[in-house]
């Protein structure tokens, strides 16, 4: 199961930390009985999350840490401190950390643009680096690493979002879109390369999920984007931790490699009708819910 292997769960990192998919994460595998590792760059918000975990038994214990995933230094100490604890390094990696920095292309600062890419991109490569020398190291006969990713980043045709998206990117999120879609190459690259270990990478692709950066987008913006959503909700982050759960789990033992979306749609056909659709959509999300706001954080992954 999920709880047979420490896990080890980055959370993303916005406003409100110790909360939304990350959070979801960490509280499943704890579920499932592994003791679980919370690392976030306020160590306020992981020792948070780590007081909500369940205990089902004496030998669960948690460890709440601080980590910028953008430091190598940073990561290294984290896997130093979590071997001192547990006398190993985890078998199992969420790395869900990342942030946004939204503006349009012709108004972006350069280092808006460095910052996301060094979270969202760099700090997914380091703590795969990382992690998977250490499970490689200590002879691990098995371990998962996954990693979080976006249905922004896909670069294949998406059902449905193809028509919010034009099949990958977002308009406002030229950073964004480009380190998650980093992140899906890294992950497959990663897979072929760290199976001979034992070592399986998957992707999860969440689409629109409920985190404190959704909560402000205006509701009438938010009902014309769920439209474009056969399901006709916003997905919660419990749904994204489930396919971790799975992922994470011997039922998954021949998978890896993959992107998995979790966006509540199906394939449509991608007509002139439905790209107008996604045209004024857009217009209307740019027109009611400006990315030059300055705010930050997290739209679900």
């Amino acid at each position: 199961s999920a709880g047979s292997a420490q896990s080890l769960c980055f959370y993303p990192f916005f406003p409100g930390g110790g909360s939304g998919i990350g959070r979801a994460v960490c509280q499943r595998f704890a579920s499932e009985g592994a003791s679980v590792v919370v690392a976030d760059i306020d160590e306020g918000s992981a020792s948070r999350t780590v007081a909500a975990l369940p205990r089902g038994h004496r030998a669960q214990e948690h460890m709440a840490a601080a980590v910028d995933v953008s430091s190598r230094h940073s990561v290294d100490r984290l896997l130093t401190s979590i071997q001192h604890q547990y006398f190993q390094p985890p078998s199992l990696c969420v790395s869900a950390a990342g942030i946004t920095q939204d503006e349009f292309l012709l108004k972006m600062d350069e280092e808006d643009f460095d910052r996301v890419i060094e979270v969202n991109l760099k700090g997914t490569f380091l703590v795969t680096q990382v992690f998977s020398r250490a499970m490689v190291s200590s002879g691990f006969p098995k371990g998962s690493i996954i990693t979080i990713g976006s249905i922004v980043g896909k670069a294949s045709p998406s059902p449905v979002y193809s028509r919010l998206c034009y099949q990958m990117g977002n308009i406002g999120q030229v950073n964004y879109s480009a380190s998650k879609a980093g992140v899906v190459g890294l992950t497959r690259t990663a897979a072929k390369e760290l199976s001979k270990f034992g070592i399986r990478c998957n992707c999860v692709l969440p689409g629109f999920i409920a985190t404190p950066m959704t909560d402000k987008i205006p509701e009438k913006v938010l009902s014309k984007v769920l439209s474009l959503v056969p399901m006709g909700r916003i997905g919660e982050p419990a749904e994204v931790a489930d396919v971790c759960a799975f992922l994470a789990s011997d039922e998954s033992r021949y998978i890896t490699g993959v992107s998995i979306e979790v966006t509540g749609t199906k394939r449509t056909q991608n007509t002139t009708d439905t790209r107008n659709m996604q045209i004024r959509v857009l217009k209307s999300y740019i027109t009611q819910y400006p990315f030059l706001s300055g705010e930050t954080g997290r739209a679900g992954h």
